[in-house]
C-alpha cells in the first residue's frame, strides 16, 4: 500500500470513529488483527448495546481505479474475511468482550477531494 493510501486510510478512519462517538457509540479497538485469521478489522464499537464490526472504505473524488461508490469494495470475499475476523476476535478476547445485546457489521464508505474534505458519505448499518 502506498503512504498515499494509507494516509487516506487513516484519515477516513479517524473521520468515521469520531462520528460514530458523537452519535453515542464507543470505541472498542482501532485496527484489530488476530492470529488465528489474516487480515484487519477497522474500527470495533458498542452502539446502543450492539458490538459493530465496522469496515471503513475510503476513496478520492475522480480516482481511476475502484469501483464508483466506496462501499462496493466491500466484495463477498471480504464479508466472509470480515465475519472470519470477527469470530476470531471474539474467541481471543472473551474476557475483554463489552457485555451486549448482539452483533452487526456497518460499512462506512468516503470519498474526499484532493484537499481532504469529505464530499461523500455512505453508511450502510447491518450491511451483511
Amino acid at each position: 500500500m502506498t503512504a498515499s493510501r494509507r494516509l487516506l486510510g487513516d484519515q477516513v478512519e479517524e473521520a468515521v470513529a469520531r462520528t460514530l462517538t458523537r452519535g453515542g457509540a464507543a470505541i472498542v479497538a482501532r485496527n484489530v488483527r488476530t492470529r488465528a485469521v489474516r487480515g484487519e478489522i477497522d474500527l470495533i464499537a458498542l452502539d446502543r448495546g450492539e458490538l459493530v464490526f465496522v469496515e471503513v472504505k475510503g476513496r478520492r473524488a475522480g480516482a481511476a481505479v475502484g469501483p464508483e461508490r466506496p462501499v462496493l469494495a466491500v466484495t463477498a470475499g471480504k464479508r466472509r474475511r470480515l465475519r472470519a475476523l470477527a469470530r476470531a476476535w471474539l474467541a481471543e478476547n472473551r474476557a475483554g468482550v463489552p457485555a451486549n445485546r448482539g452483533l452487526r457489521f456497518d460499512v462506512v464508505g468516503v470519498t474526499v477531494d484532493g484537499a481532504g474534505r469529505v464530499l461523500d458519505w455512505e453508511h450502510l448499518t447491518r450491511a451483511f
